[in-house]
């Protein structure tokens, strides 16, 4: 089983820049294991039954969308495929181990995720939180429990970063500390708040969710400095946004996180070449991200790998995720269009990190 799943240096050469920018290998075969780390949008994933008065009733057999069993399993369907068809090779989960999810209306419904055919041999197990948002969506974690072990759960409510707002409603942040491949990290998931009555003039909900997180980040490391973090989530923003660069403090350049717990987004040269998870009118946005400290950063340059490295970041805008049609074509397939169920997928493609450590 272990020679199946773990890459040799032949291998890794065409994946790592780190390793083929004119190092040497010597022929010596090194052997790794890569670790996917996927953030999903799940586009409002409801059930059938109204249990939240006029804002569950549209996701109802009698609301606007008509939104019954059918369409819910087809739905289900479509989520586990995509998840399915995520494929990391050179590692022993065959898929992403951990994945951050959103726009989820309750623990049912990623209950019935998991037992779906085509990931329900993975036993992917959940991490969940009601949180107090006015529509009723939440976050939620799914992970491989033969990889990640967890050891803590905490939540982060926005509201003490408001003081002009307190009684603002939206989704809590999902903090999960485990153990991944011997080393400890923290996933944090988010949903941040919409742009919802413009860019500009809600801004500073999500630059307080952006300093909520920071302030997460710094107490993290305060308690036990030897963990990387990983922070992901719908951010409603991209990377050069003020939420994103200012009160997260996330980096644009590898070079600029000096190793004391900042944070690197790979998704702004990404976003920088035309490549987006959601788009309108010709443009692209990048909201879907996985931003993560430097801690994962400490032998990128290196051809050594001790400890888990961050590889690359992908935009997992695969075909069948996409339209084909009209002025959406190339955007994400969504569920529904104009209020025409399409049996689509999510308006957000999915992203993903890939980790990679060295096995002695």
């Amino acid at each position: 089983m272990i020679n199946k799943v773990l890459l040799t240096a032949l291998a890794l050469v065409a994946l790592l820049p780190a390793l083929a920018q004119g190092q040497d290998m010597d022929q010596q075969e090194r052997r790794y294991t890569m670790y996917g780390v996927m953030f999903y949008n799940l586009e409002n994933l409801f059930d059938t039954i109204n249990n939240n008065g006029s804002y569950d009733f549209e996701f109802s057999p009698q609301g606007a969308r008509q939104w019954n069993g059918t369409k819910y399993w087809q739905k289900q369907h479509n989520m586990a495929y995509t998840i399915s068809q995520m494929e990391v090779k050179g590692s022993p989960a065959e898929g992403p181990v951990i994945i951050g999810v959103s726009e989820i209306e309750n623990i049912t419904v990623l209950q019935d995720l998991v037992r779906q055919p085509e990931i329900k041999d993975r036993r992917y197990q959940i991490v969940h939180h009601d949180s107090p948002d006015r529509r009723g969506v939440d976050v939620g974690l799914l992970y491989n429990p033969r990889f990640f072990k967890v050891l803590n759960v905490t939540t982060q409510r926005i509201n003490k970063y408001l003081p002009d707002n307190p009684d603002f409603r939206t989704r809590d942040q999902l903090t999960v500390t485990g153990m991944l491949a011997g080393e400890k990290v923290t996933v944090m998931v988010n949903h941040w708040p919409s742009r919802l009555g413009g860019e500009e003039a809600s801004s500073y909900l999500r630059e307080a969710a952006g300093r909520m997180a920071r302030e997460t980040i710094d107490s993290l490391l305060r308690d036990d400095p030897n963990q990387g973090i990983i922070f992901m989530g719908d951010l409603n923003d991209d990377p050069q946004n003020k939420s994103c660069r200012e009160a997260l403090g996330a980096k644009k350049e590898i070079k600029e996180c000096p190793g004391d717990g900042t944070c690197f987004n790979p998704w702004w040269n990404i976003l920088n070449r035309g490549i987006g998870t959601l788009g309108y009118k010709g443009n692209w946005n990048l909201f879907d991200q996985i931003i993560f400290t430097d801690y994962f950063l400490r032998n990128y340059d290196s051809k050594d790998k001790p400890t888990l490295t961050f590889l690359r970041a992908e935009v997992l805008n695969r075909k069948f995720l996409r339209s084909n049609e009209g002025d959406r074509q190339g955007y994400p397939m969504r569920t529904y269009s104009g209020g025409v169920f399409l049996n689509g997928y999510s308006d957000h493609f999915p992203t993903m990190i890939y980790l990679v450590k060295e096995v002695k």
